[in-house]
């Protein structure tokens, strides 16, 4: 199964690309991790968000494959426990779908983004930095495969 995280932000500090590159090389055969990273367009104090959120969904949606499920992280969206994500995973691996995580900026996902997602899911009814859920993620896809593959990581 491919899953690909689309993400606004390419220039993340280094803890956030450490962490993400050492779940990202832990996943070996069933999953294939994709990150794609949209670039974070400058928002100065006179910055049309509303424009360069319209750009960045433009960018966010033409990465999404064709046939891919899409998948909003949104704060609004359905809270997963580890395992219901691990079933949620095995499922799709299963039925032969292939997914895109899509991860908003500053100001969340653009409500073209959101039209366009099969599912929202919920990190925490918290809000995340955008760079934290990267991390937050790509860790618990890890988790979620080690529980469906029997690894010991997930105790």
């Amino acid at each position: 199964m491919k899953i690909r995280l689309i993400s606004i932000g390419n220039k993340m500090p280094d803890w956030v690309t450490q962490a993400y590159n050492n779940y990202h090389k832990r996943l070996t055969g069933s999953i294939a991790l994709e990150l794609v990273e949209i670039p974070l367009n400058k928002r100065g104090k006179n910055a049309d968000i509303k424009r360069l959120m319209d750009k960045e969904s433009q960018q966010m949606l033409a990465a999404i494959p064709p046939r891919y499920r899409v998948v909003c992280l949104d704060v609004k969206g359905k809270s997963l426990s580890t395992e219901g994500l691990a079933k949620k995973l095995a499922n799709y691996e299963q039925h032969g779908d292939n997914i895109a995580l899509l991860v908003g900026g500053p100001e969340g996902l653009h409500p073209n983004c959101l039209a366009r997602a099969d599912e929202r899911w919920s990190l925490s009814s918290m809000t995340l930095p955008h760079p934290m859920v990267r991390v937050i993620l790509s860790e618990q896809i890890y988790r979620a495969w080690s529980i469906n593959t029997g690894h010991p990581y997930h105790r």
